[in-house]
């Protein structure tokens, strides 16, 4: 019970391995905020973990600061926020335009910056950050550059606020996951696709399959831990050996 008594946020709780650790975050004992875009997912989320659901997209900076004023207003303050909402997609470098770039990184870097700042005055001292970050943010993936940009930033960020934050003690880490079979893997695929899918990253990750949204989800909750209470401003790659047995 390493959350009991405490409030955890979880931006992007609504499925994959914000909802697996929305899941984890109740079992020990937290009282539980998640925010989504999907009203029909977050509310099932909501009401399967027991958890203060808000509609939000982490894109639009108003709408972030609307959800933490309720979160406020509702839980009173944060021990632990978990930013986990993201987006993704691949474009080769010359098919690249400015809408594209602009609909990622909106999410990705700068919500996700601003999310942070609009939560740090309900943010307890002594509290936790973690956030999802990619290891395409350090490898090379053909069509990626946009992605790979974004999270390279965020992960820039969390360094930056590990250290300003350091006078509230609160910790900032980033969870990186590698390949991992989440329902953003398996949108708008077909059965052959998504196994065609599978195969290709059992033969690219070390470990020989795709991780589960469980797995990166056990990794945030320990950075978010009292257990990891002397971590500050790590990257923790979750990616079945992708980054350190190639590199």
């Amino acid at each position: 019970m390493r959350f009991q008594g405490k409030c955890v946020v979880v931006l992007g709780g609504n499925a994959g391995i914000g909802l697996a650790a929305a899941r984890q975050f109740r079992d020990e004992g937290a009282k539980l905020a998640l925010t989504g875009r999907n009203p029909e997912t977050l509310a099932a989320a909501a009401d399967e973990v027991g958890a203060l659901g808000i509609v939000s997209d982490m894109g639009t900076i108003a709408q972030s600061a609307a959800a933490m004023a309720e979160i406020g207003e509702k839980l009173g303050g944060i021990d632990v926020l978990f930013v986990n909402a993201g987006v993704g997609g691949f474009a080769p470098v010359t098919e690249i335009t400015e809408h594209f770039w602009d609909g990622i990184h909106a999410v990705n870097l700068k919500g996700a910056f601003f999310a942070i700042q609009k939560a740090l005055p309900l943010m307890r001292d002594g509290g936790s950050i973690v956030i999802t970050g990619s290891i395409g943010s350090i490898t090379a993936v053909p069509g990626n550059a946009v992605y790979a940009a974004a999270k390279a930033g965020i992960r820039a960020v969390a360094r930056i606020l590990a250290t300003e934050l350091l006078p509230r003690r609160i910790r900032v880490n980033v969870v990186s996951p590698g390949p991992t079979d989440t329902e953003i893997f398996k949108r708008d695929a077909s059965a052959e696709e998504i196994a065609k899918l599978r195969g290709f990253f059992a033969g690219i990750v070390p470990i020989g399959r795709m991780g589960t949204p469980e797995e990166v989800a056990n990794a945030a909750v320990f950075l978010a831990s009292d257990q990891a209470s002397f971590i500050n401003g790590v990257d923790l790659y979750v990616d079945g050996g992708c980054v350190e047995l190639k590199s």
